[in-house]
């Protein structure tokens, strides 16, 4: 009778148990619940990315600052940025530091592994600015034997080194944390080119004439997507902005921001696609 009766309470003891760690799970198991009880949704970007994220006298610009404007009004909630150097945005992520990252970030497939990405935003094909006057690029393969720098740790600086490993001379390829500092450099002679995706460069060579962008872009078609963790609770977060960014996409309020940002209206896909590389 005794060791029924602790069997008894043994049991009732793990159902119990088991049924708080349920509930614990539950919970926590939905990120858009979080950040609509405490009324922010935290994003972590770069301030340094024009025109998506650019600081003008002090204040945040760029397709960002209005993209997530919308969704924050659409959510009921404020939206705060965090400002990083770009390295250090996605492990900010990881470590929970932030709901969210802006960017935005190139799909591909490793991301997607590790990431969950809202519907993309804007194209982000991969071309070269170059100094104006430099008559040398004519065409992307021109940097063959020359030293062209591209962000560190990015996608861009990834699709540079594969088309470079075919090219019949070494690139000398310089990574950097800004890309301002790229640009900076550039300007100075001291590489003859900068990668970064078409939308980025063009807008760089639409405020300064002493760029040029050459033509055509050398990387595959890619699209830019903001992202969240890879885990359980964060899907409810990211599937409210994808309704967002769905519901933009139709009105036409999407095609506007990138006509205003990026100089023109993109196609981008309105479903889950695989990535070109």
């Amino acid at each position: 009778m005794q060791r029924t009766m602790l069997f008894g309470k043994t049991l009732g003891g793990l159902c119990a148990a088991a049924l708080f760690t349920l509930s614990a799970l539950n919970a926590q198991a939905d990120q858009l619940e979080d950040v609509k009880k405490s009324g922010e949704l935290v994003v972590g970007t770069e301030l340094q990315f024009a025109p998506f994220d650019f600081l003008e006298n002090g204040k945040q610009q760029g397709l960002n600052a209005e993209l997530f404007k919308i969704i924050g009004d659409e959510l009921g909630v404020k939206i705060r940025f965090i400002d990083l150097p770009w390295p250090s945005v996605l492990p900010g992520l990881e470590a929970k530091k932030f709901d969210m990252v802006a960017g935005p970030i190139i799909v591909t497939q490793a991301r997607k592994e590790r990431y969950d990405f809202t519907l993309p935003i804007a194209e982000s094909t991969v071309a070269l600015l170059k100094r104006s006057k430099d008559e040398s690029l004519a065409k992307p393969e021109d940097i063959a034997g020359k030293a062209v720098g591209a962000g560190k740790g990015s996608a861009q600086l990834q699709e540079l080194k594969n088309f470079a490993a075919g090219l019949p001379e070494k690139v000398a390829i310089r990574e950097y944390v800004d890309n301002n500092q790229a640009y900076a450099d550039l300007a100075a002679g001291r590489i003859v080119a900068v990668a970064n995706s078409l939308p980025n460069i063009s807008y760089v060579a639409s405020q300064r004439n002493v760029f040029k962008v050459v033509e055509p872009p050398f990387g595959k078609k890619s699209y830019f997507a903001y992202l969240g963790r890879k885990d359980a609770d964060s899907e409810s977060l990211i599937d409210a902005i994808d309704k967002i960014l769905l519901k933009m996409h139709q009105d036409g309020r999407l095609a506007a921001l990138q006509k205003k940002w990026l100089g023109m209206a993109m196609e981008v896909p309105t479903t889950d696609f695989e990535p070109a590389w």
